[in-house]
């Protein structure tokens, strides 16, 4: 949700929340949380109140599918008016709800939830809420324009061409953003992301500082999720870094045991994410999705990186990602990467990692020297390296990470 509507929904749940003094939350039709009405004071916290239903919405900002599936049993969908709904401790709803839909032009875009207590609100009171949750209603109806838009003109600057036809997608952006464009922001990139249908992506509006999301192609056959993210300060990406720690868990889940060796990097199930640096502006949005880009293929191909890695922090993959390819693969590993040698491959990263150091490299690796001195004796007869060169030492190197992408 953007900075612009965040504040305006917060108001209207507090209102509904002081109108029938009960906590009122705000969730949208994917039943994923907008806002939620906080409690006068401490002794006003039910313990009750806090059922599994409710608690896992608060805490993960939504509903499981069969959650959503259950509530919509009642007639919510169609509902133009308040819904009781009774008790049912064994589907983990532990007080009633009254659930007050939020419509615009006749169409459900969100639901209010009220816990129902005895006495519940009056029908007056039930009314006058109902007044506001068409206010609220007006808003998301307003953002869900702006968001589809700048989902499809997101998208359009990051698989744009350099060039022409990226300045014309960034032009279209900057236009629908307006001032906002001109902020700091950075750019994060999930992959692999389980699915390129817009159904399936998560709504911008759920993620604090978020202003557009999209869904963006990932290798040949997968796809990854981007996300600009509004920043207070250049130093401070923590907006970005809780929304990709977020997406992460997400894409996790999603993807199911299907994915194995899915994906660059051979990460099998696993997923990662990466945020560029800082920007001001759009103008180097396309820079700053490489950059994105680039920290997430790192952190797939070094677990060490992630699972979200910063573009500033992943060392020479900031070179090897920018290579074609097939660029980053030399011959001169080929030998040394086939299973029977994987021993002498990592002892010689190791040893590499640790800037030549044996006594280091020994005791990370929980060896004896005479044992690292074979190891590293059977790689240069291996690779035809020279290992006290130290152009041979960068070659090797710079191949032996090249191959983990």
């Amino acid at each position: 949700m953007s900075g612009e509507y965040r504040g305006d929904y917060q108001e209207l749940v507090d209102e509904i929340s002081a109108l029938l003094g009960v906590p009122a939350t705000l969730e949208n039709r994917d039943f994923e949380l907008i806002a939620f009405g906080a409690y006068d004071s401490e002794g006003d916290l039910d313990p009750s109140a806090l059922d599994p239903v409710r608690t896992r919405s608060i805490l993960t900002r939504r509903s499981t599918t069969a959650v959503r599936t259950w509530f919509e049993g009642f007639g919510i969908t169609r509902a133009s008016g308040p819904v009781r709904i009774p008790p049912t401790p064994e589907a983990g709803v532990y007080r009633g709800r009254i659930c007050l839909p939020v419509r615009h032009r006749s169409v459900v875009l969100g639901y209010v939830w009220l816990l129902d207590d005895d006495p519940g609100p009056t029908d007056a009171q039930l009314a006058a809420a109902m007044q506001v949750t068409s206010r609220i209603g007006a808003l998301l109806a307003d953002e869900a324009q702006a968001g589809a838009d700048l989902t499809r003109e997101l998208r359009a600057v990051l698989t744009a061409e350099r060039g022409w036809q990226r300045d014309m997608a960034v032009a279209e952006l900057r236009t629908a953003l307006g001032p906002r464009g001109e902020g700091l922001h950075a750019v994060l990139c999930v992959a692999p992301w389980p699915s390129a249908d817009p159904d399936d992506a998560p709504s911008a509006r759920t993620v604090p500082g978020a202003t557009a999301l999209c869904t963006v192609p990932w290798g040949t056959t997968g796809q990854s999720l981007a996300l600009l993210v509004r920043l207070r300060s250049a130093d401070v990406l923590t907006p970005a870094l809780t929304a990709a720690t977020r997406f992460v868990r997400e894409a996790e889940g999603g993807r199911g045991e299907d994915a194995a060796g899915a994906g660059p990097g051979g990460a099998g199930g696993r997923a990662a994410a990466g945020v560029s640096g800082a920007r001001v502006g759009l103008g180097e949005l396309g820079a700053a999705w490489q950059e994105a880009a680039s920290a997430a293929r790192a952190a797939l191909a070094e677990p060490r990186l992630g699972p979200v890695a910063q573009w500033n922090a992943i060392g020479p993959y900031r070179l090897l990602t920018a290579l074609p390819p097939d660029a980053a693969h030399d011959p001169v590993v080929q030998a040394l990467l086939a299973p029977a040698h994987r021993e002498l491959a990592r002892t010689a990263e190791v040893f590499l990692d640790l800037a030549g150091q044996a006594g280091r490299t020994a005791a990370e690796l929980g060896i004896h020297r005479q044992t690292l001195y074979y190891r590293l004796s059977r790689v240069e007869q291996l690779t035809g390296l020279d290992l006290d060169d130290g152009e041979d030492r960068l070659l090797l190197h710079m191949a032996l990470k090249g191959a983990r992408l």
